[in-house]
């Protein structure tokens, strides 16, 4: 990212381009490429879930353990899913985007500081 390609006539840092740039674009398709198949997954699960709780109450009815259900285990299992996603989120966005975010980031408070 150059300096002069992210500042306006008037001085100020122009966010238009930075979004269009190399890597703005490149921070955003490193997130979308994970969060996508991630939700597209859980979507399948969950209404795996809900169809089975729907169509298939005999099954989800079972019992696995006691009064322990195979309903009641793969519902906690959306719980599990839920807390599961979200730390490897978190620790994707350590690992890949906020080294990214930071670059981007710095480099737009250094051309703010000399303007």
């Amino acid at each position: 990212m150059s300096d002069q390609t992210h500042v306006d006539s008037n001085g100020e840092i122009d966010y238009i381009a930075v979004e269009q740039s190399p890597r703005f674009q490149r921070l955003k398709r490193t997130q979308r490429s994970f969060i996508f198949p991630l939700a597209v997954f859980f979507l399948l699960w969950y209404f795996a879930y809900v169809l089975l709780a729907a169509f298939a109450p005999e099954f989800m009815g079972q019992r696995v353990w006691g009064d322990i259900t195979i309903g009641l285990l793969l519902g906690l299992g959306q719980f599990v899913t839920t807390f599961g996603i979200t730390m490897a989120y978190v620790s994707f966005a350590n690992r890949k985007l906020d080294p990214l975010a930071t670059e981007i980031r710095e480099e737009l408070e250094k051309v703010q500081g000399h303007a």
